[in-house]
């Protein structure tokens, strides 16, 4: 039994049952990596770079020995550590899982070279049926990028800041929709306020890798990714906090239909005082200072007054009316946007829209061409 190299497709079925190591160092991982692996790195990254170091001024042959004093002591605990990752793994997917899966692993490293070959030597002597990615995580990165452009189809779920879009999302999942979450993947809730309270977001890398992999699996089981129902996803301006939507995914976006809920503001300031109320106020202080220029320096400084005073609704109703501002422009600065938007009636903000929306999108569909 020996490694077997494959290519990306084969290779991303396979991880969907597999578990999949990338024995890159831990900064290269750390930095991005495809989405449910696990580091097992052959390197540190002091040790990565000695290796490279000695490649580059000296030889090959003088980095692979180098190389080699760092890997056999490191050989028993990877070793011991990928038979348990890869036993923990499988035995939370199958509750009965057979004996040989939990020898089936994927791994990968930057272009599929000397530290995949090294680590798969190792597990294939060891029992492991490896098998490894021809070109590496570089190859996988390609996938990831190319997958952008492919011809998508979105329903895009607009309305006004407080409106409680991205609590429907989940409610139209269970509903048995394509729902793809972007600001779950960012890690950011698309305001100036929207980081406040959460983790540092993914790198733009890794965000797209977890977006890509999302994409493909609303994909999963369609031949034809025009007759594919659409996948939902969030009206979001191209900057979520400190990450970018790519460029030609958020072309579609904006050439696809838009269900606006409309929704009175009184309900929507409503909804929002108990999410933001609670966060820290001089994170909230901080924030409504960073765009004090767009807003107006008098509704700032106003705004900011009432908060330290205690006064969170007449605070946020300031900032309300300025993201309704802002959202109105660019819902309308989109080519069609006559034909694009469909407005849905709501009285109050609620996951029963989820149905209201469902019926929308099913009308729109039912009328005419004009």
């Amino acid at each position: 039994m020996a490694a077997e190299r494959i290519h990306i497709g084969p290779f991303l079925e396979l991880a969907k049952q597999f578990p999949v190591f990338d024995v890159r160092s831990p900064g290269e991982y750390n930095h991005a990596h495809i989405p449910g692996a696990h580091s097992l790195p052959l390197f540190s990254d002091e040790e990565r770079k000695e290796v490279g170091t000695a490649y580059k001024q000296q030889s090959r042959e003088q980095a692979i020995k180098i190389g080699l004093d760092f890997f056999g002591p490191k050989m028993r605990k990877m070793v011991e550590a990928v038979e348990t990752l890869a036993g923990q793994q499988l035995a939370a997917a199958d509750s009965e899982p057979a004996a040989h899966k939990a020898k089936i692993i994927l791994l990968y490293c930057w272009r599929g070279g000397m530290r995949s070959g090294a680590v798969s030597w190792l597990l294939d002597l060891y029992g492991f049926k490896v098998y490894t990615l021809v070109g590496g995580y570089k190859k996988f990165r390609n996938h990831v990028l190319d997958s952008f452009g492919q011809p998508y189809r979105f329903s895009i779920l607009g309305g006004f800041t407080g409106s409680g879009k991205t609590e429907l999302l989940p409610v139209l999942k269970e509903k048995g929709e394509k729902v793809i979450d972007l600001e779950g993947i960012a890690g950011h809730k698309g305001s100036a306020f929207g980081n406040i309270g959460l983790p540092p977001q993914p790198t733009q890398e890794m965000f797209e890798n977890r977006l890509s992999c999302q994409l493909s699996a609303c994909l999963s089981g369609s031949q034809d990714q025009n007759q594919a129902a659409p996948i939902w996803l969030e009206d979001e301006s191209q900057r979520i906090g400190l990450v970018n939507l790519p460029n030609e995914l958020w072309k579609n976006m904006r050439r696809s239909p838009v269900y606006f809920l409309d929704i009175p503001f009184d309900e929507r300031l409503k909804h929002i005082v108990p999410e933001y109320g609670q966060l820290d106020p001089e994170k909230l202080i901080s924030a409504i200072e960073r765009i004090s220029q767009k807003l107006g320096h008098l509704n700032a400084k106003t705004a900011i007054l009432l908060l330290k005073e205690g006064k969170i609704s007449e605070s946020f109703e300031i900032l309300l009316k300025y993201y309704d501002k802002f959202y109105f422009r660019s819902l309308h600065n989109r080519e069609g946007a006559d034909s694009l938007l469909h407005s849905v009636i709501c009285k109050s903000v609620s996951t029963e829209n989820a149905d209201l929306l469902l019926r929308e999108i099913h009308s729109s569909l039912q009328k005419p061409l004009a």
